[in-house]
This record gives C-alpha cells, structure tokens and sequence, in this order.
C-alpha cells in the first residue's frame, strides 16, 4: 500500500508520463490534451453555435472517458488511498507566502483560499471567475492547454507548442511574482 499512497519519484512518474504519448498515438492515432473537453461537453448541449455543432462522439468520446478516469482516479486516490503525511513547504516559501497573508496548514491549498467558506467571500468568487475564465480562454486561444503542448505539442516538436509553452511560464511567473501579490494586498515583488 505505501506504493499507492506516497508520492512518486519524478524519474518513475515522468517517464509514465511522457509514454502515454506514444502509446496513444500507437494504440488510437490520438493527441493527448484534456482543454478540448470543454468544447466536447459544450457540443453535447443543444445550441445554434457553429463552433459546437459536430459529432462530439467521434471526435471527443475517448477524450471524455480519458478525463473520467482522471477524475475517478483522484476521487479513489484522495478518498481511499490519502497520503497520511502533511504536504511539506520549504521556509523560504512559507516566510513568502506568509509575507502575502497566506499561511501553510498542511494542505495542497490553503484553507483560507481554497474552501466553501472562502466561496462567501467577492474576493474568492473573483479570485475563481476570472482565474477560470483566464485559464479555459487561454487554452482556447494557445490551441491547447499545458499538457497537450509541452506532452504532445513539444515531443512532436512542433514550434507552436514551444511559443505556448514559453507563454505558459511567463505567464505563471508574472502572476506569480506580480499579479498574486498585487491581488492579495502584498504589493509587488
């Protein structure tokens, strides 16, 4: 049971990983990414939008239950199968984010952030709709979302993806070091 419960190494998760790409395309001709559900599930709606109208079925199914297992495996990995130790922050980090007015409880997300009391809050739905908003338009917009791009896109080396994932982290790091501090009140770094 610890194999299922501790964390894997990066030299076994990676390599797990980066098969799934070949193993796709061997087994089905497909392109890993999970953004393209959205689209998927949009079409499975009645709507007008020329954009949403195709067989969702023939392009999105296997896509679809792929991402049902993502969310099955987390839910049984989370309920059944939890880590008993609290998730380690290095000081620096801590002393950071301690700086922002967050504190580090032992959890993957903060509680004050990430909780149903913080949905009470202006700042915690703006802080979810806008960063959702963001985040699904981005990935529209780049063509794809982060794994489909540097998984895929890069081991097919296709220049786009690089340009997308090269945006990727200049994005997280201007949020990171500008806009999180900007937005919890810290100021700028």
């Amino acid at each position: 049971m610890g194999i299922l419960t501790s964390p894997w190494p990066w030299w076994i998760a990676g390599p797990l990983i980066g098969l799934t790409v070949p193993l796709l395309l061997v087994i089905g001709n497909k392109a890993f990414g999970i953004s393209s559900n959205l689209r998927h599930v949009c079409a499975m709606l009645p709507t007008r939008v020329g954009y949403f109208r195709y067989d969702w079925r023939r392009q999105g199914g296997w896509n679809l239950t792929f991402s049902l297992g993502i969310l099955l495996g987390g839910a049984v990995a989370g309920l059944l199968l939890p880590n008993p130790q609290a998730l380690e922050v290095a000081p620096a980090t801590q002393a950071a984010l301690a700086n922002l007015g967050v504190s580090v409880d032992g959890g993957f997300a903060p509680e004050a952030w990430f909780s149903l009391s913080a949905l009470s809050s202006v700042r915690g739905w703006l802080l979810l709709l806008v960063g959702g908003f963001l985040v699904g338009f981005g990935a529209r917009y780049a063509g794809g979302c982060t794994s489909g791009h540097a998984i895929t896109g890069l081991a097919n080396l296709q220049l786009p993806s690089l340009l997308a994932v090269v945006g990727f982290f200049a994005g997280g790091l201007v949020g990171t070091y500008f806009l999180l501090p900007w937005f919890l009140g810290g100021g700028g770094a």
